[in-house]
């Protein structure tokens, strides 16, 4: 199912007074809910499930205090998977500290077997990688910080 398809399920929620939306499509299946408390949660199930096992790196130099940091938030464009690197066995794309520029790719959302680059939309340091590596992430859930 394609990407856009999902941000458009999405919207038309948010824009209803419908409290879930599930389509299928060929093998695959898509439930997006909300509860009363504008809170939402949108859950993924594809019918054909293949997991594959990434091995987590965490260095203790990126461990900071979230609470006290300040900057852009990079929030995710989809629901996904996040992962620091293009592949297991490679360096991750950032690191706290980096600088980067506009168009710098910062991390990949997997979502629906397609690996989505997120590119920086701002100049600066990287301040805070707030998502572990292989974590699942929420549309609009804000996953590093640039300073």
């Amino acid at each position: 199912m394609d990407i856009r398809k999902i941000k458009k399920l999405i919207e038309m929620l948010q824009e209803s007074d419908l409290k879930e939306i599930e389509v299928s499509q060929g093998d695959e299946s898509v439930r997006i809910s909300r509860n009363n408390s504008s809170h939402q949660e949108f859950v993924s199930t594809p019918i054909i499930n293949k997991h594959e096992s990434v091995v987590s790196q965490k260095n203790d130099d990126e461990v900071i205090d979230k609470e006290n940091i300040s900057g852009q938030a990079v929030t995710s464009p989809i629901v996904g998977t996040f992962y620091r690197s293009p592949s297991p066995d490679k360096d991750p794309f950032i690191k706290v500290g980096d600088i980067v520029k506009v168009g710098d790719i910062l991390c990949i959302i997997e979502a629906m077997k397609m690996m989505n680059e997120i590119k920086s939309e701002f100049d600066g340091k990287i301040t805070s990688i707030d998502v572990e590596d292989g974590s699942p992430v929420e549309y609009g859930q804000k996953i590093i910080t640039i300073n």
